[in-house]
């Protein structure tokens, strides 16, 4: 139960602190620049894995969660307690930030800004590049030092650099919460396939390196 409440609390963090980042910068002209947005999500990831890591594997994400699964790092009971954990406190934190900021309709939605291929290419090629980190970190049994800080700096730097075109979510529970709080479902089958994709090929390639 430690394991489900720990996701819980990561997803939740995510989205509130990443997107609520989003949502700021909205309501107050433009206070929170888009590298500040970035940040405020590489940096709630890296404190989040420090503080989580040696509960949970720290994933907070259903694509890491099931690639997890699928290499028998993580039980079929555990992957859908982990997902159901992870979208729960995703859609939590996207009420909390419709209640703080009822006047912001989107939430901070991750939608594509041009052709849905190029948001979908996007959003699978990140996720790939993240789960590869997630996978070299968590193939030791202790958490290094600089793990959160990889990882998240990962996270922030594919935000920069998606951010203004997909969302850069990497994360099927980071916009499933606020599609669902603001009713809004346009196009989030995007994010809910590619990073599930991106990760499992990561996944595959990851295991082929280091059989051979």
């Amino acid at each position: 139960m430690k394991k489900y409440i720990v996701e819980f609390i990561g997803a939740f963090f995510i989205v509130f602190c990443g997107t609520g980042a989003i949502i700021v910068h909205e309501a107050f002209t433009n206070s929170i620049s888009q590298q500040g947005i970035a940040l405020s999500f590489g940096l709630t990831v890296a404190v989040l894995i420090y503080l989580f890591s040696e509960i949970s594997g720290a994933h907070f994400n259903p694509a890491v969660s099931i690639v997890f699964w699928r290499f028998k790092r993580l039980s079929g009971t555990n992957v859908i307690s982990y997902i159901l954990a992870q979208l729960l406190g995703a859609v939590s934190a996207a009420f909390v930030l419709h209640i703080i900021f009822p006047g912001n309709r989107g939430l901070g939605a991750t939608q594509p800004v041009g052709p849905e291929i190029q948001s979908f290419l996007i959003e699978l090629l990140f996720t790939f590049l993240l789960m590869l980190a997630i996978l070299q970190a968590s193939s030791s049994r202790r958490i290094e030092s600089h793990t959160g800080l990889i990882i998240g700096g990962i996270i922030f730097l594919e935000a920069l650099i998606g951010g203004p075109v997909s969302g850069a979510s990497m994360n099927p529970a980071r916009s499933f919460g606020p599609a669902v709080v603001s009713g809004n479902y346009h196009s989030l089958w995007i994010y809910l396939a590619a990073p599930v994709l991106g990760a499992m090929s990561a996944g595959q390639v990851f295991s082929r390196i280091h059989r051979d």
